[in-house]
C-alpha cells in the first residue's frame, strides 16, 4: 500500500469543544456523540439529518468515553467512563448510575480529586475497557495512568498500569492483539490478548511517532477491517494511517492542530478536536479547534460491539 493523503478545509459541525472526544457511531439509528469533556457536554447528531440535528446534553461530571450497552436502548442509556468510575449514564434525565467506582482505600478520596477517566472501547466478549489518568486540568502529570477491565459481574481490574496518558485502545480481526497508546512518550504498544479470558500479555513496542520529541503526541485512535490503526495526532493537524508492518501509509490534514480521536461511520472518519493554546500563534488553527470533522477514506472500520453486563 502506497502513501494516500486526504486535506480537510472545512469542520463538518462547528462545535468548538475545549475537549472534544470520544466519539462513537451507532450504526442502527446512523448516528454519532462525542463529548467536550472539559465543558461537560455531549453531542448527538443524527447523520441522516447532519449538523442541523445536533443535540447537546449536559454530562455533570467529565466523561471521557461511551459505549452501548446489550440490551439496552442507547437512545436512553449508554455506559460511561466517568470521572471516578463507570456509570450507567441516562439521556433523559442527565443522571449516572454507578457500575463500579475506580478508587478504594485511603487514597480514594485524592485520586478523584486529581484523576479522570480517558479513552477505552470494548472487546469481542463485552468486557468494556476504560483507561484513568492525571487530569492535566486539575494537576501536572504522572506515571499514574491506568487500563481497567470491566468485566460482566461488574468486576473492574487493574490491566496496566504506570503509564501518562493511557490513550486508544483496539483489537485486531483475529481477536489475538491488543493495541494501546500512551500519548506523551510517543508510543503504540501491542499485547498478546486472550479473548476466552481478557487476560493481556508480551508488551512490546508496536509504533512511535518521532515527532512526540516535538510535542506532536499520538491521541485515539481506531481500526480499519485491513488492520491499520488510523492515529490521531495531537499538535500535529493530521490523522495517519499506521499499516499492521507498523508502517505510515497514509495521512489525512486537518485546518487545526489538536486533533483528538477518529471513529469510523461506514467508510467515513469523524474526527474531534480540542482548543488551540496559542490562538496568537496559530489564528488558523484557532478558527478550526474544537470541531468534528469528517472524511471519506474509502473503507470500513472495526464493528463496535456493545458492553455485556449481568
Amino acid at each position: 500500500m502506497g502513501m494516500q493523503e486526504w486535506t480537510v478545509k472545512e469542520a463538518y459541525y462547528p462545535s468548538k469543544c475545549s475537549l472534544g472526544e470520544g466519539p462513537y457511531y451507532t450504526p442502527e439509528r446512523h448516528e454519532l456523540r462525542y463529548m467536550d469533556i472539559n465543558n461537560r457536554k455531549l453531542f448527538i447528531i443524527d447523520l441522516n439529518k447532519g449538523p442541523d440535528s445536533v443535540r447537546i446534553l449536559d454530562t455533570k461530571m467529565p466523561i471521557g468515553v461511551t459505549a452501548n450497552i446489550d440490551g439496552v436502548d442507547s437512545s436512553e442509556v449508554i455506559l460511561a467512563g466517568a470521572k471516578d468510575g463507570v456509570t450507567k449514564f441516562n439521556l433523559k434525565t442527565q443522571e449516572h448510575e454507578y457500575v463500579a467506582k475506580y478508587w478504594s482505600g485511603p487514597d480514594a478520596e485524592d485520586k478523584t480529586r486529581r484523576m479522570r477517566s480517558n479513552d477505552g472501547a470494548v472487546d469481542t466478549q463485552g468486557r468494556f475497557w476504560v483507561e484513568a489518568f492525571v487530569d492535566p486540568e486539575i494537576a501536572e502529570l504522572t506515571e499514574e495512568g491506568c487500563l481497567f477491565r470491566l468485566d460482566h459481574d461488574g468486576t473492574l481490574r487493574t490491566m496496566h498500569d504506570h503509564m501518562t496518558i493511557p490513550n486508544g485502545i483496539t483489537w485486531n480481526a483475529d481477536d489475538n492483539k491488543m493495541f494501546l497508546t500512551d500519548s506523551p512518550p510517543g508510543d503504540v504498544f501491542e499485547f498478546d490478548y486472550d479473548p476466552k479470558t481478557g487476560d493481556i500479555s508480551n508488551k512490546r513496542l508496536f509504533f512511535h511517532l518521532d515527532e512526540a520529541a516535538q510535542g506532536v503526541h499520538p491521541d485515539g485512535h481506531a481500526m480499519d477491517v485491513e488492520g491499520n490503526i488510523w492515529h490521531a495526532c495531537y499538535g500535529g493537524s493530521k490523522v495517519i494511517r499506521i499499516s499492521p508492518k507498523g508502517e505510515i501509509t497514509g495521512v489525512i490534514h486537518l485546518p487545526t492542530r489538536n486533533i483528538t480521536c477518529p471513529t469510523f461511520a461506514d467508510t467515513e472518519l469523524f474526527i474531534t478536536s480540542a482548543k488551540e493554546a496559542e490562538p496568537e500563534k496559530f489564528p488558523k488553527s484557532a478558527k478550526f479547534a474544537g470541531n468534528l470533522f469528517k472524511v471519506d477514506v474509502g473503507i470500513k472500520g472495526m464493528p463496535k460491539y456493545p458492553a455485556r453486563l449481568r
